[in-house]
């Protein structure tokens, strides 16, 4: 039996298969989704794991069983729905739970042209009338028919990025057995790239690691890998492909808002003045660097949905989080790691520098990482880092997500989790002595 309260989160679908979602549930999300929507087509793909095929097919009865014609689009990566939602303007359904273990699975919703179904856009909806049951169509069941849209998804990400003048490249990939090791070699085609593939098999148990890179244990293998073969650069990607990890020729990981500064001085060359959007944990570096190619920084909350929101409305060219996922206004407005990847292998190809070299010049400060604290109450610690740097010479704060202080030349924010008691930390300063002093100072308040 679903456990539809549980399962439903603010952004999508997620929960362990089958005590808390089975097929009969996906059945029911997929009438709820149509009636609430009014979805005439809608295209389902889904990931490698054993669940997800089963998931995709209990989705798309329950959408045509309200008159919706489906494509089922078989395997994916998650950014192949929004490339199908935008390109053929259609609603879409992704059977995934990305880089969460291998006993869950889940689903993320798009209407067309890729936007996202959330909690403000109908996700609440369709999680009542999935759990008290559709009501029955009267008309005709929708059709079913089949489309492999890899081909034509690979080629779009090319066509965006210039890819004429790179050099021969060694390139390491971790797919962590996930979606990249069905998509990386059609994108990558035809390009000067040699690939060293690292765990390219479809395996949703995932044997190695967890197909999570924003852990550093689970980037060892690449590094590793990146050293050992004298490659150029390595990309890691997590379970559904949507977010891009980079690793340096020297195994050193590369901050994601390093590659969300070159990326956006890259988008930037194209057509300067435009708006590009970066969360509030980005370095300090981004919004620098924003402004001195002639663009616009616009900062917001963590978090897709606020991203996304903020690029429809200011028309922004670009966006990256913290999190290694990065959004262009080209695709939709929508994330891709796979565009964030041809990107980078652009900018390190059509020049001769290894990429420390490349990318030195977009890093400038020492960030700390996210840092989990345990606290019974979120806000009584939060007030209390509030209080302790309040009055301060050139601080100020500011509560756009959690709270934020910020100092003449660092910064710290300290956010509260959605679904635990836990703080998260961040801190960036000018040089490691000045980040440590600050984060122990904020963690020794805040553990007690």
């Amino acid at each position: 039996m679903a456990d539809y309260a549980k399962i439903f989160k603010a952004y999508d679908i997620r929960g362990i298969v089958p005590d808390e979602l089975d097929d009969a549930a996906a059945e029911a999300i997929g009438a709820a989704f149509v009636q609430v929507t009014g979805a005439r087509s809608v295209v389902i793909m889904h990931d490698m794991r054993t669940s997800s095929p089963p998931l995709a097919a209990a989705f798309g009865r329950g959408a045509t069983a309200q008159g919706a014609d489906v494509i089922m689009g078989g395997l994916g990566s998650s950014d192949m729905p929004y490339f199908a939602s935008g390109s053929l303007q259609v609603a879409v359904a992704m059977i995934t739970a990305s880089h969460n273990p291998a006993l869950y699975n889940g689903l993320k919703l798009c209407t067309e042209g890729a936007r996202p179904v959330g909690e403000q856009a109908g996700l609440i909806k369709i999680r009542d009338l999935a759990a008290s049951g559709p009501a029955a169509y009267e008309g005709t069941p929708g059709r079913v028919t089949e489309r492999n849209l890899l081909p034509e998804y690979a080629a779009f990400l090319r066509s965006l990025v210039d890819l004429s003048a790179i050099r021969p490249l060694k390139v390491a990939v971790d797919a962590g057995n996930g979606m990249a090791g069905h998509t990386v070699p059609a994108v990558f085609c035809g390009l000067p790239i040699e690939i060293i593939p690292l765990f390219f098999e479809l395996d949703g148990t995932f044997p190695n690691h967890e197909p999570n890179p924003i852990e550093p244990a689970n980037m060892a293998d690449l590094q590793r890998a990146v050293v050992s073969c004298g490659a150029d650069i390595g990309l890691a990607f997590d379970g559904d492909a949507d977010r891009c990890f980079v690793v340096d020729e020297q195994g050193q990981i590369v901050s994601p808002s390093v590659l969300t500064a070159l990326i956006a001085a890259r988008e930037l060359a194209r057509e300067p003045g435009a708006p590009v959007i970066h969360n509030l944990i980005t370095s300090r570096a981004v919004p620098e660097i924003i402004t001195e190619h002639g663009g616009v920084p616009v900062r917001t909350r963590v978090g897709h949905s606020f991203i996304k929101a903020q690029m429809a409305a200011s028309g922004a060219i670009f966006g990256g989080e913290h999190s290694g996922h990065f959004y262009f206004r080209d695709f939709w407005f929508a994330d891709s790691g796979m565009l964030a990847a041809l990107h980078t292998l652009a900018a390190l190809g059509a020049q001769d520098r290894p990429l420390s070299a490349l990318l030195a010049e977009y890093s400038r400060y020492t960030a700390s990482g996210e840092i989990n604290s345990e606290v019974a109450d979120q806000a009584a610690a939060t007030a209390k880092v509030a209080a302790h740097f309040a009055g301060r010479p050139g601080v100020s704060t500011d509560e756009l997500d959690g709270l934020t202080v910020s100092g003449p030349d660092w910064w710290l924010n300290l956010r509260p989790s959605n679904t635990e008691p836990l703080l998260r930390l961040n801190v960036e300063a000018p040089d490691a002595a000045a980040m440590s002093a600050i984060r122990d100072e904020v963690l020794g308040i805040v553990r007690g």
